[in-house]
């Protein structure tokens, strides 16, 4: 098929404080846990542990790599049932005006995190919209490298089979952004907290505005 220029096809979803309002607190409680296990794995204080981590995932792209590759860690799934434990969606509502957006977006729609997929799975299930994705790629899928990587995106493109050029990326960190921007495709930041004012993105508040803006 032969696309006209700007035509979109897709779009892709991050999922965490993309699908839902940062304002639920669940990264709060995500990079608690994440600090608390990397302490007690490298056997430092919590607060060196917060500084050290957060070096290692901004050179990685994400925690679990930096343990993977550099601190010679192992075992995946248990880092995955210590940062996600099963009650951890309790902190996000359902909302029920979500699918009703969704369904009017006339694209095909999939999910791209750097989550596993419990996390995602619970995650949909509380928003209710666990059926309006065509298919939800994970960290694992990715073979534990995720965004910003190249790869991570071109992977789940083939798969779905579509094309940077057609496949509009939604996420609300600029470094993901910039990871999908740099292959040459059109991402929009999602901005809540309008802290990235300055950083010349296309960027939107809400996920309620989509509509205007494609």
């Amino acid at each position: 098929m032969v696309l006209l220029q700007g035509m979109i096809r897709a779009l892709m979803f991050d999922l965490d404080n993309t699908l839902y309002s940062e304002k639920t607190g669940m990264e709060i409680h995500v990079v608690e846990r994440i600090n608390a296990f990397v302490a007690s794995y490298l056997g430092i204080p919590i607060h060196q542990a917060h500084l050290i981590r957060r070096e290692g995932a901004r050179r990685f792209g994400t925690t679990l790599e930096w343990l993977v590759f550099e601190k010679g860690f192992s075992d995946p799934d248990a880092y995955f049932q210590a940062i996600h434990p099963e009650d951890e969606a309790d902190c996000v509502p359902l909302d029920p005006l979500l699918g009703e957006l969704l369904d009017s977006l006339p694209y095909e729609k999939l999910i791209l995190t750097n989550s596993p997929m419990e996390h995602a799975q619970r995650i949909l299930r509380k928003l209710g919209v666990q059926d309006r994705f065509a298919a939800v790629y994970d960290i694992r899928y990715n073979g534990l490298v995720g965004k910003p990587h190249p790869k991570a995106y071109l992977k789940v493109l083939e798969a779905a089979g579509l094309e940077v050029e057609s496949t509009v990326f939604i996420d609300d960190l600029p470094k993901y952004i910039r990871g999908y921007q740099a292959l040459g495709g059109r991402a929009i930041l999602k901005d809540e907290g309008r802290r990235f004012l300055d950083l010349g993105f296309e960027r939107i508040e809400s996920l309620y505005e989509l509509p205007k803006v494609l």
